[in-house]
Order: C-alpha cells, then sequence, then structure tokens
C-alpha cells in the first residue's frame, strides 16, 4: 500500500484517483477535491482544510483527523466510509452515501449534515447543526447528543438509543423510526410522521406528537408537554401526567393523569379514543 507522511498537500486534485493509499500526519489544503474518486484511502491524525476532499470515493476511512470549517461538503457520493475519533466542523458534511460509520465523532458545527444517505451506524457522536439526517435511511445510533433544530425530517427506518436531542420539529415526515431509553426536547415532535415509537424516554414538546399515524410510547414521561397527540392515532404508556391533551384520532391513553382533555366532536370522534387514568 502506498503510504503519504507528513506531506502537505495543496492544489486542485492532489491525490485524485489514488488506490491502496495511506496518509498520515498530512495536512489538505489550498485545492479542491484533493481525494477524489479514490479507493481504499486511509488517512490518520491529519487535517482536511479545504473543499469537497472525498467525493465519489469507496472504502474510506478516517482516524483522529479534522475537517475544518474550510473542509465543507467532504464526502459526497461515497460509498463505504468510516470515521473514528475525529471532529468534523464543516457544513453540508455527507451527502447520497452509502455504507456511514461513526464511532466517537464530534460535529461541532456542521448545518446541513448527513443528507439523504443510506445506512448509517453511529456510536458516540456529538453533533451541533441544524437539519442533521435530513431523508436518511437504515440508520442506527448509540449515544447520540444532537443539538440543531429540524432533525430527521423525511428519515426512514431508524433506531436512536441512549441519546439526548435537544431539538424543534425533530421526526417530521418520518417512517418507522423507534427511540429508546432516551430525552427528546423541543417544540412539534413527529409531525406527519408514520410508525413512530418511544420506548423508556422522556419527550418534552409543545403542540408535540400530532398529525402521527401509529404513534407508540411505552413507559415514556411527557413533561411540560401540551396539546398533544392532536389528529395522531396512538397507543401510549404514560408514567405521570400529561399537561393537555387535544383531538387525538383513535387509539388509547394510559397516564396517571390529564391537566386539560380537549375533545371537539365536530373534528374527531371522541368514542375512537380510549382514556385510562390510573
Amino acid at each position: 500500500m502506498n503510504e503519504k507522511r507528513n506531506g502537505i498537500f495543496t492544489g486542485e486534485r492532489a491525490l485524485f484517483a489514488s488506490s491502496g493509499i495511506k496518509v498520515y500526519d498530512s495536512l489538505f489544503k489550498d485545492g479542491e477535491s484533493p481525494l477524489k474518486e479514490s479507493r481504499g484511502v486511509e488517512v490518520y491524525n491529519s487535517t482536511f482544510d479545504w473543499w469537497y476532499p472525498l467525493w465519489y470515493c469507496k472504502d474510506v476511512t478516517l482516524c483522529d483527523t479534522t475537517l475544518t470549517v474550510n473542509g465543507r461538503a467532504a464526502a459526497w457520493y461515497t460509498d463505504n466510509i468510516t470515521l473514528k475519533n475525529c471532529t468534523v466542523s464543516a457544513p453540508k458534511t455527507f451527502r447520497r452515501d452509502r455504507g456511514v460509520r461513526f464511532e466517537n465523532v464530534s460535529f461541532t458545527a456542521s448545518p446541513e449534515t448527513l443528507w439523504d444517505c443510506e445506512d448509517v451506524v453511529g456510536k458516540k457522536v456529538r453533533a451541533v447543526g441544524d437539519y442533521f439526517a435530513l431523508n436518511s435511511k437504515n440508520m442506527e445510533f448509540d449515544e447520540l447528543y444532537l443539538e440543531g433544530k429540524y432533525s430527521f425530517d423525511g428519515v426512514k427506518n431508524v433506531v436512536i438509543r441512549n441519546s439526548k436531542l435537544i431539538t424543534k420539529d425533530a421526526f417530521w415526515n418520518s417512517e418507522n423510526v423507534t427511540v429508546y431509553d432516551s430525552y427528546v426536547s423541543g417544540e412539534y415532535i413527529g409531525w406527519n410522521a408514520k410508525n413512530l415509537t418511544f420506548v423508556n424516554c422522556t419527550v418534552e414538546s409543545l403542540q408535540g406528537l400530532c398529525y402521527i399515524e401509529n404513534l407508540v410510547m411505552k413507559n415514556c414521561r411527557l413533561p411540560n408537554t401540551t396539546l398533544a397527540f392532536e389528529y395522531s392515532t396512538v397507543d401510549v404508556e404514560i408514567v405521570g401526567g400529561i399537561d393537555s391533551v387535544i383531538n387525538p384520532s383513535g387509539g388509547i391513553i394510559r397516564a396517571e393523569s390529564i391537566g386539560e382533555l380537549i375533545m371537539e366532536s365536530d373534528r374527531v370522534d371522541p368514542g375512537k379514543t380510549q382514556i385510562i387514568l390510573k
């Protein structure tokens, strides 16, 4: 395998279409697309400081590596890319990629990250930025900390565990999402979703969990949640109370108390929803 050590790579397409290359302790700067269309790339303890470094690549591994704010739109149309112990400070990273792996990765200021990607697995990921994971599918996250608006819009087939999401309007237009043992806080959670499930979670929202087809909640808490479940079909089991519920379309709601229950017969059929107060 070809090795590059202690390099400073400049100019457009500096290592274009490389195959079977290992790069150590190097800097990519002042030149677009340095590794575009490369195959079998490993990069260690290095920095990407210019645009579009990893487009149309296959089988890429980055370890202990940084993508600065200048390393924007770093990996588009790339298959089988892994980041370990990396920091990403660039926007628009990862678009239309397949086979993405993150382990101990920090997206420090990275809006519009992970769009239209498939087969994504993340472990110990910290992400700050709006519109995270737009229209991606087949994703698994464990220990995700996310801070940013409009996350997971339009996603399909997602499992999230042991995570904390501080995010307005999360999971809009999503399908087949399950969240375990996590904390989710933000306005208007889950609108227009299908098959959205929370297990052992705490969810805070303003007018959240509405317009959902098949909302399931098991052993969850809903503090500071108002006007919940509007036009949603529900099967929910809440520990503690709910501040207010408005016009669910049908199903069953189990809770210790409901502060305000609004059922407008000109908008929904109250008989389709069963309320059980423990």
